[in-house]
């Protein structure tokens, strides 16, 4: 173990060494409470059954605060190092795993996990899971890639991450979320949708393209031709790794009473 700790520190680096811990505690928690909860909506009769305390059904989620909580007072409280701080990153993944795959039941407010808006759980996974792998990979973001000279100056990296920051926004603005969200680690994905068009219904195009018709029309085709290939494949992917959705209710115990087949 000792071994292996040493290796991936002078591989990866401490810091990263600790995200890394991180990242593979969120994703096996996170595909292994979808695989549960997937099992539970078939009402598999040898796996196990939401629990319940009182007549109260105890959300995943709150064992992912309490764990969370826990091992952010550990370090806190002693400052561990080495395998110990990798050990409370991985438990740290764990505890957020469980908290965002609920994040739609506590950004909605009820239990909405099998539905449509439920996907905004998965969404929160993939954008964490993304900026982590993106981090670990490139490094910090805004400045990704552009620190590994040591004679860039301070200047020169604050204008680097400033310009990347601002393509990043102009992208978002136009209704480019993900390649905005790319573009803060990768400054060239972030130059690109800057500059190309808005989608229809973005604050950008709203601003920007109500008297320009001839625009608004042409972004309106690409978002028909782009949209539809797009939700598509999000749709599998998603279908995939977190079950499909259903908008009808059925009744039993949350989080199995949407009827599997619809």
């Amino acid at each position: 173990m000792i071994a292996a700790q040493a290796i991936g520190q002078a591989s990866l680096g401490e810091a990263r060494s600790e995200l890394l811990a991180f990242v593979v505690g969120l994703l096996l928690t996170f595909l292994g409470v979808r695989l549960n909860t997937r099992l539970i909506r078939a009402r598999v009769s040898w796996w196990f059954h939401d629990i319940e305390r009182g007549g109260t059904h105890v959300h995943h989620m709150v064992f992912g605060v309490i764990i969370m909580v826990a091992t952010g007072l550990l370090t806190f409280a002693f400052a561990p190092g080495g395998l110990g701080l990798q050990a409370l990153a991985f438990f740290f993944g764990v505890g957020v795993a469980l908290t965002l795959d609920e994040f739609a039941l506590i950004l909605h407010l009820e239990d909405v996990y099998w539905s449509e808006k439920g996907r905004v759980s998965v969404d929160a996974v993939v954008v964490v899971v993304g900026a982590s792998a993106l981090t670990l990979v490139l490094g910090p973001p805004l400045v990704s890639g552009n620190t590994a000279g040591s004679t860039t100056s301070a200047r020169s990296l604050a204008v680097i991450a400033a310009f990347n920051l601002a393509c990043a926004v102009v992208a978002v603005t136009k209704g480019k979320l993900w390649t905005g969200f790319f573009g803060i680690w990768v400054p060239f994905v972030a130059l690109v949708g800057a500059v190309r068009l808005a989608r229809p219904g973005s604050p950008w195009a709203r601003a920007r393209y109500a008297d320009r018709p001839a625009k608004l029309a042409r972004a309106e085709q690409r978002e028909a031709r782009q949209r539809e290939r797009a939700s598509r494949l999000r749709l599998r992917f998603y279908d995939a790794i977190a079950g499909k959705p259903s908008s009808t209710p059925l009744e039993g115990p949350p989080h199995d009473r949407y009827d599997a087949r619809s």
